[in-house]
């Protein structure tokens, strides 16, 4: 249906700053809502942040609020993860997704194969 392609993943230290991309294509990019989610080793996915398809109204879970910023560039069909005071825990592959669905029966769509942020010292 469509397909989404991260990249930016990397090394950095704790304390460092990464941004990741998530450049989509095979559909209309403007008229859904995005998300990123990140999973590391043996542990379950988890949904990171989210945002509407006008770039408003982000959203963020308590681990990263405050460190991580959800932001798109419709003219170019990107959704972004700028990620600042990185922690060891944030290491973990991360992926971006479409948001579909209301609450509580939220749909995350992983078109990609991820990019790995790894941060240690």
């Amino acid at each position: 249906q469509g397909r989404l392609a991260e990249s930016g993943g990397g090394l950095a230290q704790p304390g460092g700053s990464l941004t990741l991309s998530c450049e989509a294509s095979g559909f209309t990019f403007s008229r859904y809502r995005m998300s990123w989610a990140r999973q590391a080793p043996g542990e379950n996915r988890e949904w990171v942040a989210r945002i509407l398809s006008d770039g408003t109204q982000p959203y963020y879970a308590n681990s990263v609020k405050g460190r991580f910023t959800i932001s798109r560039d419709n003219a170019v069909n990107t959704l972004y993860l700028q990620m600042t005071n990185l922690k060891p825990e944030d290491t973990a592959l991360y992926y971006c997704a479409v948001w579909n669905g209301t609450y509580p029966n939220y749909e995350y769509h992983y078109w990609g194969q991820g990019t790995q942020v790894t941060v240690s010292s």
